[in-house]
């Protein structure tokens, strides 16, 4: 059995979020949603993460998907809500109403406006800790440019400023040179398709994104992971994967939508410059998930 004893730990679902024909939030079918999961088992739910569309939000728009979040999930902890921003004003502002939202944890990029320096990545993310909600860095050096190295991390935990990384780059290898120079930090895993082998390596949650369309799978694929339950995880990893790596590609918000339609749950639409996906890449993807479901994986 895995024991969740922080916020930031267990199944953190990097939530979609569902638009109208007319591409107004649906928060009502966003509050569903977060039940839904929290239900099927999954620990906790990150709005306003990249897969929830925040940057096409207004301010209006974004405060209330997180006020929609803790709601429905009926408790702050379970919510772990993105407050990457250019500036580390802004930054602060988004953490700030998390804090006031009652949410647990917070998820926080390095600045991308440019590519920053060390030196200002701490200073980046001091500000936002100081707010007081345990921040979660997110390393994605592919979109941001600026690479969470694990010394950087280290330092970062030392400053105080950080509580885990939501590791992205897809290097594994990375798990354990964490583990080395900050063996404190808590290590996330952060692109689906890696889940086996940082679960392996000792990580303690997943921000996850296909348990928006396979919660009990995914549910079940990471627990037998976490616990090392090759037998149970590594045939299921395998049936995934074709639809987990999609989670590394751009198209990972259309993909994931589709996959949530597919299995009768509410993916929709995708703002502009999000498009639907190819004519090839939607078939590919539609049968993946098909195969899938009939086999019983939801």
């Amino acid at each position: 059995m895995v024991i969740r004893t922080r916020p930031w730990h267990g199944i953190m679902v990097a939530t979609t979020l569902p638009f109208r024909d007319d591409l107004s939030v649906d928060h009502d079918a966003y509050a569903a949603q977060v039940a839904r999961l929290l239900a099927a088992g999954c620990d906790g739910v990150v709005p306003n993460g990249s897969l929830g569309e925040y940057q096409t939000l207004t301010d209006d728009e974004r405060a209330q998907v997180v006020r929609t979040a803790v709601a429905a999930a009926g408790a702050g902890d379970r919510v772990m809500p993105g407050v990457s921003a250019y500036d580390s004003a802004a930054a602060c502002r988004w953490a700030e109403q998390a804090a006031e939202a009652g949410a647990g944890s917070v998820l926080l990029l390095p600045p991308n406006a440019f590519r920053a320096d060390p030196a200002a990545v701490r200073a980046h993310f001091a500000e936002v800790a100081a707010v007081g909600l345990p921040v979660v860095a997110y390393n994605n050096p592919y979109d941001t440019k600026v690479d969470l190295t694990p010394r950087l991390l280290a330092d970062l935990h030392a400053d105080g400023s950080i509580v885990a990384v939501k590791e992205f780059s897809g290097d594994v290898r990375r798990a354990y040179e964490i583990a080395e120079v900050a063996p404190e930090l808590d290590l996330l895993i952060g692109a689906d398709d890696v889940l086996l082998e940082l679960a392996l390596s000792g990580a303690v949650g997943w921000i996850a994104g296909y348990p928006n369309a396979l919660p009990e799978a995914c549910g079940s694929l990471y627990r037998a992971a976490v616990a090392g339950d090759l037998d149970t995880a590594l045939p299921l990893y395998r049936a995934l994967h074709p639809l987990l790596r999609w989670d590394s590609k751009p198209e990972f918000v259309q993909a994931i939508k589709l996959s949530m339609d597919l299995a009768g749950h509410r993916g929709g639409p995708t703002r502009p410059p999000r498009f639907p996906l190819p004519d090839g890449q939607s078939a590919q993807l539609r049968a993946a998930t098909e195969k899938l479901l009939a086999d019983g994986h939801h």
